[in-house]
């Protein structure tokens, strides 16, 4: 990731696509045979013999006709699962999608050169957009550098997402809107939207074909700030989008009937690059604690931001940064990237611009006002009771851990991503005293519009290491053995996920199969112990690997008695972002992140006298 753009234009950033693998299908013996030994640390022995039986029954009875069919699809279909998980892990659940769905976090750039600092907001938002908008023209213009493992191309397609994307919202089911188009297809929008105290405005982000400058960009948000502070706040419509999904649509669509202008505006933002929130809060943050950053990026005022949106920037007034954004057009991985890439181009420049401070001439934002009236009027001040309700539950512990990172996880031999999660399951297992169902991303990007399939951490070997770790009367040898074994599954079944065998997205197939063929849901998914680890979207532990660079984001948990467990690695660091329920009696992040710690620490010390036939 540390050279982003292509250095030779042979190599285009979508030029893969065609030459991808389809996305295959597992075995079925292979699914259900790993389906149970994820169950198994769940399970009496009694709760496993049934759970046993009931995917015996499956297999030797409706297993084989749905996965026939399921087999089908895929000949049909480059990905089967492209568009089933699209409507099944997003565009169909009705939840407010802004807290519980979309991601955000801290900007990385008080790393280095922007620490927080008074009257500095405009200045560094300018300077911070033109690079965003670098990025913009390097995906319209193909000179973004295909990402690869080696040889291997990954697949591009969820770039094309950042840029022009919008959710809308449907009674029964979301949509996806994409605008964006490369040079060689078209035209593409190139307005940005800036939200400041409930008002909105758009202006151009190009004149005379060129990216405006920073010094042309702050003239342009110069406009719009001190118009909203002089002037009054604005209506806040875009509160609405915070709102549970048929409630939303509903709302959205008597806004269009009042005033057919109203539509207009929906479009301008839909279309837009992205969106700029002017925030008035001032989240302390340091390079140790982010704690109050990522809070206010995931739970900031709704007014000012647009929750169906694919890329929402915020500026807060201190001079730092975040970011909330939606999931259902694309993976973290995408605005990973892009962060990186503006990170490492201000660190490059000290944060400051060194060109012309000449400003062309061009028109001034142009601010959108919604026609609105009392029922809007009263819809907008139900989200926000409804959003603040909800935001005020949400715990958030987001720190880094400075002790050591991934320079001393691999003087031990060990991958990084193992070892982080290994210590998450055992943070977990000292605080709640059970095993947690845990979920980690897998990325799939080596097939054909792949996303992610689901890896399982919490596997029998990594349980029985956590039991050996809080027994006193095993020694450190047999903790160590414990441990390598407990490694070794884990990477065998990380490699597999990311290879399409992995069996989540599989069984999900099965199930979406008889879904459509009108059958009876199969026993397998009513099974107690498909729900209790993990299947169906109930995992406590959700967890995702950022990557290595200086970007971090954060989620809501999957359930009310869960986390979520974002992290990056760095050389020196591990910074984690923890989210619990404060309404749950039992889930505390701030406690979780302190068992972390100790947990880390205590990995580290048992694997630093690997013997060489352990290895």
């Amino acid at each position: 990731m540390a050279n982003q753009v292509s250095g030779s234009l042979s190599e285009r950033t979508f030029q893969y696509q065609d030459n991808l693998p389809a996305l295959p299908v597992p075995s079925l013996e292979g699914s259900l045979s790993k389906y149970l030994n994820a169950v198994r640390p769940f399970a009496s022995n009694q709760e496993y013999q049934a759970t046993v039986e009931t995917v015996r029954k499956f297999e030797y009875g409706v297993g084989p006709v749905l996965h026939e069919k399921l087999l089908q699809r895929a000949r049909d279909k480059r990905n089967w699962l492209e568009e089933w998980w699209l409507d099944s892990a997003y565009l169909e659940l009705r939840i407010p999608s802004q807290l519980n769905v979309n991601f955000g976090g801290p900007a990385p750039y008080l790393e280095h050169c922007w620490p927080p600092r008074e009257g500095t907001q405009l200045q560094r938002t300018s300077v911070g957009m033109w690079h965003t908008l670098q990025y913009w023209d390097l995906i319209r213009t193909e000179r973004l550098a295909p990402q690869k493992a080696g040889n291997i191309a990954f697949d591009m397609d969820q770039f094309r997402m950042l840029f022009c994307t919008c959710k809308v919202p449907g009674t029964n089911k979301d949509t996806i809107l994409n605008y964006f188009k490369t040079e060689c297809e078209g035209p593409c929008p190139s307005h940005v939207v800036v939200m400041c105290r409930g008002r909105i405005f758009s202006f151009d982000t190009l004149c005379d074909g060129q990216i405006l400058t920073p010094p042309e960009l702050l003239r342009q948000l110069s406009y719009v700030k001190e118009r909203c502070e002089s002037e009054p706040e604005g209506d806040g419509v875009a509160a609405l989008t915070s709102e549970e999904r048929t409630c939303w649509a509903k709302a959205r669509d008597y806004l269009i009937s009042i005033d057919p202008a109203n539509k207009t505006i929906l479009e301008i933002i839909q279309s837009s690059l992205f969106v700029l929130s002017l925030d008035d809060a001032k989240p302390y943050a340091t390079p140790e604690n982010y704690t109050p950053m990522t809070l206010e990026a995931l739970t900031g005022d709704p007014t000012i931001r647009w929750g169906d949106k694919s890329y929402n920037s915020i500026s807060f007034s201190d001079g730092t940064f975040g970011s909330n954004c939606d999931h259902a057009p694309y993976d973290a991985m995408v605005l990973v990237s892009m962060c990186y890439f503006v990170d490492q181009r201000l660190k490059a420049t000290d944060g400051e611009w060194k060109g012309s401070d000449t400003v062309r001439a061009m028109p001034l934002p142009e601010e959108l006002v919604f026609t609105v009236d009392d029922k809007v009027r009263s819809d907008i001040s139900l989200a926000k009771h409804h959003y603040l309700e909800t935001t005020q539950d949400l715990q958030v512990a987001c720190y880094a851990f400075t002790s050591f990172g991934k320079d001393a996880i691999k003087q031990r031999k060990l991958h990084p991503d193992t070892f982080v999660q290994l210590a998450m399951q055992l943070a977990y297992y000292r605080m709640h005293g059970r095993p947690g169902s845990c979920y980690e991303t897998a990325m799939t990007r080596r097939f054909y519009h792949g996303r992610t399939e689901t890896m399982r951490p919490c596997t029998q070997e990594a349980v029985s290491w956590c039991r050996a770790m809080l027994d006193p009367t095993c020694s450190v040898d047999a903790k160590r053995k414990a441990l390598l074994v407990a490694v070794n599954t884990h990477n065998k079944l990380m490699a597999e996920a990311q290879n399409c065998n992995g069996f989540d997205r599989h069984l999900l197939g099965l199930y979406l199969i008889a879904k459509e063929e009108g059958l009876p849901t199969p026993d397998l998914f009513m099974d107690p112990l498909y729900a209790k680890s993990g299947g169906g979207g109930n995992f406590v532990l959700s967890s995702s690997l950022v990557g290595y660079t200086t970007v971090l984001g954060a989620v809501a948990p999957m359930v009310r008695h869960g986390y979520g467990f974002f992290y990056r690695i760095r050389d020196d660091r591990i910074v984690a972002s923890i989210t619990a329920w404060k309404s749950d009696p039992q889930t505390n992040a701030e406690s979780l992140f302190q068992n972390l710690r100790s947990s880390l620490r205590d990995v580290l010390q048992l694997a630093s006298s690997w013997s060489s036939s352990q290895l």
